[in-house]
Parts: C-alpha cells; sequence; structure tokens
C-alpha cells in the first residue's frame, strides 16, 4: 500500500445552515494525480480550501505530509494551489507579478521564474501586462504561481478552463512530468476526457459527500 500524504478524517464542514462538507474520510497516495469530478456546489472547492489550511473544518481532522493542519500547522507546508481567480495586479507583467510573490524567498531567483513561465508556455509574454492576458493565458500564470516553489503537493481547481485544446495537451504533459518527479496532485475538472487522460484515482462529490471510483493501480 502506497503512503498517503493527504488524510482527510470524518471532515465536516458548515455555513450557517448549509454543510458544504459531509462527513468525509479520504486519503490520498503520495506522487499520483489524484481526480476531483462533481458538480459546481459538490465541496470540491471547499475540500481543497480545508486541505490548504484556508477554511477549518467544524469536526473531523485534516493531516497533509504528516502535520495536522490547525493543530501542529495552519497552513501545509510545500503545498502549491490554484484554487479560484489568483489576484494578479493588471498593470503589471506576469514575470513581475511572480516576482512580487516570490519576494520573500531567496530561492526563486528570476532565472527560476522564466523556466517556470516556459513550462507553462508564456515564454512569449514574459513583459506583456496580465491586464492584457487572455483568460488561458491568466490561467496559466495561475499554474505558474502554484508550481514555482516546487511544491511536493499541488492543487488545482478546473486548471484547464480557458485554454484552447493545445494549451490542454501542454498542462496535461507538464502535470504528468510532476508527477513522474514525485509530485502529488490533486485536480478537479468538468471534463471526463481530462480525468481520464491523467488521474491514478478518481473521486467523486455530491451534496458534500465523497466516493472512490477509480482506485490507484496496482503492479506499475
Amino acid at each position: 500500500m502506497m503512503d498517503s500524504i493527504i488524510t482527510l478524517d470524518h471532515v465536516s464542514k458548515s455555513y450557517r445552515q448549509q454543510q458544504v462538507l459531509k462527513d468525509i474520510s479520504v486519503s490520498f497516495a503520495k506522487g499520483r494525480i489524484h481526480g476531483i469530478i462533481g458538480r459546481n456546489g459538490s465541496g470540491k472547492t471547499q475540500m481543497f480550501k480545508v486541505i490548504a489550511g484556508y477554511v477549518l473544518p467544524d469536526h473531523g481532522t485534516v493531516v497533509v505530509n504528516g502535520e495536522k493542519i490547525g493543530v501542529k500547522t495552519d497552513y501545509p507546508r510545500h503545498l502549491g494551489m490554484l484554487i479560484e481567480t489568483p489576484g494578479f495586479l493588471p498593470a503589471y507583467s506576469g514575470l513581475f507579478n511572480l516576482q512580487m510573490l516570490a519576494a520573500m524567498n531567496t530561492k526563486l531567483t528570476r532565472e527560476k521564474l522564466l523556466n517556470t513561465l516556459h513550462n507553462v508556455g508564456l515564454d512569449n509574454a514574459i513583459h506583456k501586462k496580465v491586464g492584457q492576458y487572455s483568460l488561458g493565458m491568466r490561467q496559466r500564470l495561475g499554474i505558474a504561481q502554484a508550481i514555482m516553489d516546487e511544491p511536493q503537493i499541488i492543487i488545482l481547481d478546473e486548471p484547464f478552463n480557458g485554454l484552447d485544446n493545445a494549451g490542454v495537451k501542454e498542462i496535461r504533459s507538464l502535470l504528468v512530468n510532476l508527477r513522474n518527479e514525485g509530485k502529488t496532485i490533486l485536480l478537479s475538472s468538468h471534463h471526463a476526457e481530462d480525468i481520464k487522460a491523467l488521474c491514478d484515482t478518481v473521486h467523486e462529490m455530491e451534496s458534500g459527500k465523497i466516493q472512490t471510483i477509480q482506485g490507484i493501480q496496482t503492479g506499475d
């Protein structure tokens, strides 16, 4: 059995009278791509926020990389994510936006950020203002900020939104390469073909509940 890097144990969360996560117990193995499917409002984004420490559950525990979120640490270390629309500064370039986000991390040199932009297919828009980006370019930049620090865990909420067919293929290839480097990736998508092409496990969410519909294949 493979090691679990993320474990949710009987996690529930409510806002006022609405329960958005209902007694979720699930584990995600290290070094795999895990797909989360479900309609809007099914709880996918809320579960991602709980894993990332943005939201604390009302009940249950969340353990990421051996640390209990909200007890041992507020936010998981070595985790990058794209959840909802990043708040980039539209009057500045994509490179400058990444430099601002990386300002507290001396390991993220200009060369490192340029390489990250290359990996997401933004080579030709390094100095272009984000306000002039297309939706797909903004999405690529959002993925860049999620992976620029080479995190062990990457959470991507609908990463293919706004991408054309070529862009989808490029980002799929990038995610496979990251998985092959040992990264653990959680992603949601409305498109079944994205999940089928990429994911080692598939989990379906509905009305705040989760079930596994495809487990890790053995013997690979």
